[in-house]
């Protein structure tokens, strides 16, 4: 497993756009080059977030070159799940726009449920087109069927995202990821291993996360980002490179 040490990429990043977050799309992008990251994902909450914001931050993402610093970055979005049937906070229209997309639940956001209704809104963002990557899915706020939900990420080609600033903001959800990520490894599912960064420094920082999928021994050749060449297989899937 040492190849999952140092995973290639960080597919989960903020900017000062998330008014909680303190560090410019550029200074995200030196730091990852400093840590030898091949690639990070600009990733911003999306507009139901309860902080100012407009549609043109991401409308207008076309404006930034793919590569700052040398670092491929990658034009996302993590979007708010709102509703129990699964409804998005954010347009298909900007979605397309989009080269990777999160979809999270948030408390301040969304109103937690019953397991079977949160079991029904992943189901239905397991079958969204638009969706790439279930973010921070081990919350137990939200707490769904994970052994009917996560065989069928696996199923849609969805990333079940291991989220690092889980473990340090999130620390009752530790259980649930470690139940998450034995489900992922009995059935086959991809997970990509991210940072959710909230300042520059912590891109690229995966301590905890790593250590939980060593302790399972995780599959290295299911996680997208441990190594260049897996990272590619899966951008090609969605066509895009590094």
């Amino acid at each position: 497993m040492t190849d999952i040490l140092r995973p290639v990429a960080d597919l989960h990043t903020h900017t000062i756009y998330s008014t909680h977050a303190y560090s410019t799309v550029t200074e995200n992008a030196a730091a990852a080059a400093r840590k030898g990251l091949l690639a990070i994902a600009m990733t911003d909450h999306s507009l139901s977030t309860p902080e100012p914001g407009h549609h043109w931050h991401f409308t207008n993402m076309r404006v930034l070159p793919p590569y700052i610093e040398g670092v491929r970055v990658f034009r996302g979005i993590e979007v708010n799940v709102l509703q129990h049937d699964g409804t998005l906070d954010t347009s298909a229209e900007i979605l397309e726009k989009m080269e990777l997309v999160i979809a999270s639940m948030h408390n301040t956001i969304m109103t937690p449920g019953t397991i079977e209704e949160i079991t029904t809104a992943w189901l239905a963002i397991a079958a969204n087109p638009h969706v790439d990557i279930i973010g921070h899915c081990g919350t137990p706020t939200f707490a769904f069927n994970y052994e009917r939900v996560i065989p069928e990420f696996g199923r849609q080609g969805k990333l079940v995202e291991i989220n690092e600033g889980t473990f340090r903001v999130r620390s009752d959800s530790f259980e649930n990821c470690r139940r998450v990520a034995l489900l992922c490894k009995q059935h086959g599912v991809h997970i990509v291993v991210n940072s959710d960064s909230h300042y520059h420094d912590h891109i690229g920082q995966y301590d905890k996360s790593i250590a939980m999928l060593r302790e399972i021994e995780f599959p290295v050749e299911l996680i997208v980002n441990s190594s260049r060449q897996r990272l590619e297989e899966y951008l090609n899937t969605k066509h895009l490179t590094l």
